[in-house]
């Protein structure tokens, strides 16, 4: 045999292994300190210490990372496969003269008090991986059932509550996370936490400086608008396919007494009496998200502002799947009241509208004539203006005179249809379809027109300077600048310096990236159009706010200065109860006026503001 060979107990040769002895030594004092009422004294805190390192050990190399299972069952097995056969190994290895039922009783109670060790530290290490629990949900689901149950178990509800609010406090509440991130986690959350605690609870608390946090988040309700209309976004599209309206927080009353007081419970002790339970309980996403701000008018508008984007940046009058997405949101967001989406009807009927004028007027029976035969198509967008969000402010560009003289065709063509009515163009708004012939090769391009009247320009005359373009246009140097770089970026302008521009010559007019002797046609959009031509729902709310600003001038001219409250509650007197009907909470008034602050509108000195001298 070699001599190398050793036991792993005792590091002894295998020939002279002490292990028996130690064993049979180790079972004799244990006979003798139990005959003499000693050994459940002396070795159960030891016992319990070396207990708890090997099923913490067990438990994280087990569990650790792995949420598709459950596990509860299996750390139990192994409870009683292979700890408590060590235990009995301790104290039932003796004579049945000293041990019989008394043996039982304490096995029974090491193994409860074992078991409620290993779920107290199963529950902590579930803890601790909670975070990326909630994110892997649904596939997380059994971790979380197996911490449901355990919590009903162990005393650790707060212990779970005050970690998880500070890890999504760290991970989630800095401005290094996008606002999209943040309402994916906080969405995982509410599913998630529905599994774990039906009261709603824990939700509310681990999630409370979330809420905050989001409020304060300027594109947060553009964000959620977004997910509601994106089909990848799964959740809250199976949310917007329900059916029932939105349960807000101002408008719920606590009913549980009233409907099914048969299944009714208490909340949790650790539940806030202030709130309503049944709004806590209520697992519907939408809602949540809606009550961050606590009305659904904020989301509304910006529906609107979302969708006049949608519906002039497409150029399109297929509308089928804009009508299936508003018919959704008039079931949850409701069909009545001073925020309804009325007017988001409004405009996409104007779009169907503005498809069988065109179809219409350029049709051979009914037709204008003058309108058909015309060199160019004109095809119009007629909205109403009442019903749309404002338009952004855009310099009027003085279009080539054919395009006006196919613009007041169309005009007259639309009064002799509609009587009375008339049409007022926007010249900034718009898209222009464009044939280029550069030698063999054709570009076909689809414009703005302050780019296509540019181009237009340059077919009168090769060389123009920026100031001539300017006044020709009518439109600012600083605009025309950055959008002739569209027409130099395609090789059919050049800059000769001093800001002059010349028409590039022929053997120069090529895209970039396109060969000479390409003579296929090409579709190329044009890539400085404007993401948006109606204003977003904050440049309305800063309009909407100016309203105040006489008020206030008014107000610091007579008073000199006056304290941030002071001005809220004037303002509630005197210009929130007008014609209006404009509202102002205070934290919105601080940032209105911290804004004229920053403007040198207002001084701020001593919690007062005041007009600057």
């Amino acid at each position: 045999m070699d001599d190398d060979l050793s036991c792993e107990g005792c590091d002894f040769s295998t020939d002279l292994c002490i292990c028996t002895a130690i064993l049979n030594s180790f079972k004799e004092v244990n006979r003798m300190l139990s005959e003499l009422g000693l050994l459940r004294r002396l070795t159960q805190q030891a016992v319990m210490e070396i207990l708890k390192d090997r099923i913490h050990s067990f438990v994280q190399d087990s569990c650790k990372g792995s949420f598709e299972e459950s596990y509860i069952s299996k750390l139990i097995r192994w409870l009683d496969e292979s700890v408590m056969g060590w235990i009995r190994s301790i104290y039932t290895s003796h004579s049945a003269s000293t041990f019989g039922a008394l043996d039982t009783t304490e096995i029974s109670e090491y193994r409860e008090k074992l078991i409620q060790l290993m779920l107290e530290t199963y529950t902590k290490a579930r803890i601790e991986q909670l975070f990326n629990i909630i994110i892997e949900f649904p596939d997380s689901q059994p971790a979380l059932e197996d911490l449901r149950d355990c919590l009903t178990r162990t005393n650790l509800r707060q212990f779970l509550t005050t970690n998880l609010r500070q890890v999504l406090d760290a991970k989630l509440l800095h401005p290094g996370v996008n606002t999209g991130d943040i309402l994916t986690a906080y969405i995982a959350a509410i599913r998630a936490l529905r599994v774990l605690d039906g009261s709603g609870v824990i939700l509310e608390l681990v999630c409370s400086n979330l809420r905050k946090y989001l409020k304060t988040r300027e594109d947060t309700v553009k964000c959620i608008v977004q997910s509601l209309l994106d089909e990848s976004a799964m959740e809250l599209r199976e949310e917007l396919m329900k059916s029932e309206g939105l349960q807000l927080d101002a408008n719920l009353e606590d009913e549980d007494v009233q409907e099914g007081w048969e299944d009714w419970e208490p909340d949790p002790v650790d539940a806030d009496p202030n709130k309503v339970s049944r709004g806590r309980r209520s697992a519907d996403i939408i809602s949540m998200l809606v009550n961050i701000y606590g009305s659904k008018k904020i989301f509304v508008n910006e529906y609107r502002s979302l969708l006049s984007n949608r519906l002039l940046t497409h150029w399109s009058y297929e509308t089928e799947k804009e009508i299936r997405y508003l018919e959704m949101l008039k079931l949850r967001f409701g069909e009545s009241g001073e925020d309804s989406l009325y007017q988001c009807e409004v405009m996409l009927k104007d779009i169907s509208d503005s498809k069988r004028m065109n179809f219409h007027l350029h049709s051979q029976d009914g037709g204008c004539p003058e309108l058909i035969t015309q060199a160019i198509d004109v095809n119009a967008l007629i909205l109403s203006a009442h019903f749309w969000p404002p338009f952004k402010a855009s310099e009027p560009v003085e279009l080539p005179d054919q395009v006006k003289e196919a613009l007041d065709v169309y005009t007259k063509a639309f009064q002799t249809l509609k009587g009375n009515r008339t049409l007022e163009w926007n010249s900034g708004l718009g898209t222009v379809q464009l044939q280029l012939e550069l030698g063999e090769k054709k570009l076909d391009l689809r414009v703005s027109p302050i780019h296509a009247s540019i181009i237009c320009k340059f077919t009168e005359r090769e060389e123009w300077s920026l100031g001539e373009l300017s006044s020709v246009l009518k439109v600012s140097s600083t605009v025309l600048r950055r959008k002739i770089v569209f027409w130099i970026t395609h090789g059919l302008i050049k800059e000769a310096g001093g800001d002059l521009y010349k028409l590039a010559e022929g053997h120069e007019r090529r895209p970039s990236g396109v060969s000479n002797n390409s003579q296929r046609r090409e579709s190329v959009d044009e890539g400085d159009c404007e993401e948006s031509f109606t204003e977003s729902r904050a440049d309305q709310r800063e309009a909407e706010l100016s309203f105040f600003w006489s008020y206030i001038v008014g107000m610091l001219t007579n008073l000199e200065s006056l304290p941030l409250e002071r001005i809220h509650q004037m303002l509630r007197i005197f210009a929130m109860e007008g014609p209006t009907g404009v509202e102002c909470d205070i934290n919105e008034l601080r940032e209105f006026l911290d804004g004229k602050v920053r403007q040198q509108k207002l001084c701020f000195t001593g919690m007062h503001y005041r007009l600057p001298k």
